[in-house]
């Protein structure tokens, strides 16, 4: 498989480059092909925190889900037990679905997060493209629009510090009140955007970092986006942010072997979710060309990176995520892909891009 490396986008500020690892707690199976426990599920996202450091991977985020293949439904919590274990990875949401939640009570988890990990917390935050959260806490859909907006922005209020005093139709107000505990260092926010114009001006307006969530169709749509973010920035009197993007993948070895560990794990996930998610159901020969041209990231370290620079270079982006976990794949084979794309992947990517 090749990439061919498109004109690079033009960027106004040089940001460091950095590379993730994103998982939902996808369920995974053992050695016979049975899924494991949720409890075992959450055993192994700990190990795999821990894993991701040592293979020198510069975050580890896990993203708020709420079903039986993807129980994580507390995913500070297991941020927290990896934090314990670790000492230089970032740990972070991917993403945190804000409008089904308190943003007093979001800011005070992940500024916890924040001081148990010595500063080392993020957060994405994300209006939610799985909506199972909204029934679980008893919120309406016809308001997901307006719960998104003003909950960040009394998240972005909290993070001035001080006391807060803030009026809104979604929740109670606050009235000089202060919200512990404090801020020992800055907790990096991103909001994660799926393809919405409006989600990336709302990025800008509060001066947040913009995550771009590429799970279908080519990066370069993307491109526009970040180029809107950048402006946008500016105009609203913020210093440049940096840019992510987010993708699904696999690494393994060779690109067959990628490709047979994850085509049938893709398949079955993809028809589960078709009916509530809206996905046209993969053919084979959807997925190769979604592997060679569009949002997917399997192959072997080679083919990965190779793709990885050119789609950071089209869209502008400084960071990229691997969301390297698929429901069904063997806790072996994720570790697999934990190594190669630290260890070999994320070295390659800083070749080319150098």
């Amino acid at each position: 498989m090749s990439t061919t490396t498109p004109t690079p986008a033009s960027t106004e500020v040089a940001f460091p480059l950095t590379f993730g690892l994103d998982t939902f707690g996808d369920v995974t199976s053992d050695a016979d092909g049975h899924p494991i426990s949720h409890a075992q599920t959450i055993r192994n996202l700990v190990d795999h925190g821990v894993a991701a450091e040592k293979a020198g991977i510069d975050s580890f985020n896990i993203g708020e889900h709420h079903t039986n293949d993807m129980p994580l439904s507390a995913s500070d919590v297991v941020l927290s037990a990896i934090a314990a274990r670790t000492e230089r990875i970032r740990l972070g949401s991917a993403v945190t679905v804000l409008s089904s939640d308190d943003p007093v009570r979001v800011f005070q988890r992940y500024s916890t997060l924040n001081a148990i990990s010595n500063g080392r917390a993020e957060v994405i935050l994300g209006r939610g493209s799985s909506i199972d959260s909204f029934p679980l806490f008893g919120f309406d859909l016809a308001d997901y629009q307006d719960l998104f907006e003003e909950k960040t922005n009394l998240f972005a209020e909290l993070l001035e510090g001080g006391p807060v005093t803030w009026e809104g139709r979604t929740r109670a107000s606050l009235h000089d009140q202060d919200v512990v505990p404090h801020l020992e260092t800055a907790l990096p926010t991103w909001i994660g955007v799926g393809g919405s114009p409006e989600s990336v001006i709302r990025a800008a307006r509060y001066g947040f970092s913009l995550m771009l969530a590429v799970i279908g169709g080519p990066a370069t749509r993307f491109a526009p986006y970040a180029g809107l973010f950048r402006e946008a920035l500016s105009q609203f009197g913020h210093t440049p942010k940096p840019i992510g993007l987010h993708s699904p993948g696999h690494v393994a070895a060779t690109d067959e072997q990628a490709l047979d560990e994850f085509w049938p794990r893709y398949l079955e996930v993809i028809t589960n979710v078709s009916e509530t998610r809206g996905f046209a159901i993969p053919t084979k020969a959807s997925f190769l060309r979604e592997v060679r041209d569009g949002a997917l990231y399997v192959g072997s370290p080679e083919t990965v990176a190779t793709k990885i620079a050119a789609n950071m270079t089209t869209v502008g982006a400084n960071r990229f995520d691997l969301k390297y976990a698929m429901g069904g794949l063997s806790d072996e084979a994720l570790l697999t892909n934990i190594r190669l794309f630290g260890g070999e992947v994320v070295p390659r990517v800083r070749e080319l891009l150098a």
